[in-house]
């Protein structure tokens, strides 16, 4: 099996509307979820069709008023994968 590295840079994300102390825990739900879906085979054959993409623009994500800093990472990482996915 030939195994490649993935390299994931998000130069910036803005979160606007959540509290200051919450932005660790929002990465984190981004970086497990992110890590979840490119680990997929489906994706890894679509990465490996897609050399290199400079810049990714994202659906807007919708979440309900009473969601955790770690869904809020999750959310915005399937929005990665489905914009991967076009």
């Amino acid at each position: 099996m030939d195994m490649r590295r993935v390299v994931v840079n998000i130069e910036r994300l803005m979160l606007k509307g959540f509290r200051f102390e919450d932005r660790h825990a929002v990465a984190q739900g981004l970086q497990e979820q992110l890590t979840h879906l490119l680990s997929a085979p489906d994706m890894a054959q679509r990465l490996g069709e897609i050399s290199s993409i400079p810049r990714l623009h994202v659906e807007p994500v919708s979440l309900a008023t009473e969601v955790k800093p770690q869904q809020v990472g999750r959310a915005v990482a399937d929005g990665i994968g489905k914009g991967l996915n076009r």
